[in-house]
């Protein structure tokens, strides 16, 4: 069925900060239950329908919520930069508006944060952030169901993060506070997550008893941690840089000496696509600590209970 306007007020997914505590802990435990039984016999979106609208090229991102649409019994539909051209070829506000009245929800892969905020504005329809330039919260999302799937749900949890102060660290840093367990950080100088990531974050730990600790020295963060993560050094658009932050980011990378300083049952975590050799090493990655894959699986299953919570299909 066509989505219609609506006076109820839309629930939109733009940030791990739309989250409740109590929010999260539910999309935690039907993450786990999607994932005991992938395909629910019945089918809870049957008839509904989302849109993916991307600026920047996906593989987990769009094959996630691809698979998580037909496992649930919808359907889901890629547009191409080209064929929307969002605020160019026609403006972000009307593009939500035509958008909204076709599907039932709707996924963004942005350059600016902005043009997901703006957009969903103008949706009749719940909008989830993809990926934008400050915030992953889908990511976000898995990561912290792939830290509770393997270390459990205890506050002194302790999750290290080495590296950019990006995306993807922004969400897994409000994601955790949400969760109530520990966060630690290590960024070079100049690289460091966002104030008003930053002060997001604090404030939720207070409500939630989380610790946070942001620093610069890797050793510091990693030392004893339940999880060790990183990511790129230079991400998509930040090409130009590369040099400069290949130079910024010498000591950030996570091998086997800086694991040593870890739980000796540490996990090691990264959301992929990795630049190995850079930030992460191969023996790593690929090795009997490494997580990154069932990471990257949990994807699926966290946005299977994310669209499912979402679209409101009947539980």
């Amino acid at each position: 069925m066509s989505a219609t306007l609506s006076p109820v007020r839309v629930r939109h997914f733009v940030s791990l900060a739309d989250l409740s505590p109590d929010e999260l802990e539910r999309l935690m435990a039907d993450a786990a239950e999607l994932k005991r039984a992938p395909v629910p016999p019945e089918a809870p979106l049957r008839g509904r329908s989302i849109a993916m609208i991307f600026e920047k090229p996906s593989l987990r991102t769009r094959l996630s919520f691809e698979m998580a649409m037909v496992q649930l019994g919808g359907h889901a539909s890629y547009l191409s930069p080209a064929e929307v051209g969002l605020g160019r070829r026609e403006s972000v506000a009307d593009v939500a508006r035509v958008t909204s009245r076709y599907v039932d929800g709707i996924v963004l892969r942005t350059f600016a944060h902005e043009t997901t905020e703006e957009f969903a504005r103008s949706s009749a329809v719940p909008v989830i952030n993809g990926l934008s330039d400050v915030s992953h919260p889908c990511q976000g999302l898995a990561d912290v169901f792939t830290v509770r799937e393997r270390k459990g749900a205890a506050p002194d949890v302790a999750v290290a993060y080495v590296g950019d102060g990006n995306n993807v660290c922004h969400s897994l840093m409000l994601g955790v506070a949400l969760a109530g367990q520990t966060i630690r950080i290590a960024n070079p100088l100049g690289y460091e997550p966002q104030p008003t990531y930053r002060a997001k974050t604090m404030e939720i730990a207070r409500r939630t008893g989380a610790t946070v600790e942001i620093g610069s020295d890797p050793a510091d963060a990693v030392r004893d941690a339940d999880v060790v993560y990183t990511d790129v050094w230079t991400s998509m658009g930040q090409e130009q840089e590369y040099e400069r932050r290949r130079r910024a980011f010498q000591g950030y990378q996570v091998n086997a000496e800086l694991l040593r300083l870890a739980k000796h049952d540490a996990i090691v975590m990264h959301d992929l696509p990795a630049h190995r050799g850079e930030e992460i090493t191969d023996d790593v990655i690929d090795g009997p600590q490494s997580a990154v894959f069932d990471q990257a699986e949990n994807r699926l299953h966290a946005q299977k209970a994310l669209v499912r919570w979402l679209l409101g299909g009947p539980r």
